[in-house]
């Protein structure tokens, strides 16, 4: 089931964020993860929301919307509050 978004007239379906396990780029993935993760789940609970981990990728989220539309926003080097606000302006 998908979380009705309205703030952009945007449906979103589905997050995915990629990282590498180990990575020293994808630090602020792994810390936004352990802070904020279940707090997350809690505002979207109908949203699937995909942890994909990859030796030598690089840090990652994507947001699938209605119609297979997706945006996605790098992440290295970032942490884990400025992770929070690229999320932020995904979902709203």
């Amino acid at each position: 089931m998908a979380s009705k978004i309205t703030g952009k007239g945007k449906i979103l379906h589905e997050l995915r964020i990629h990282l590498c396990p180990n990575g020293s780029t994808s630090q602020g993935a792994r810390n936004f993860i352990q802070e904020h993760y279940a707090n997350l789940k809690k505002q979207l609970p109908d949203t699937p929301i995909l942890i994909r981990e990859a030796r030598g990728i690089e840090p990652k989220i994507w947001a699938r919307y209605e119609f297979g539309k997706e945006q996605c926003i790098v992440l290295s080097n970032q942490n884990s509050s400025s992770i929070m606000s690229n999320v932020k302006q995904l979902i709203v």
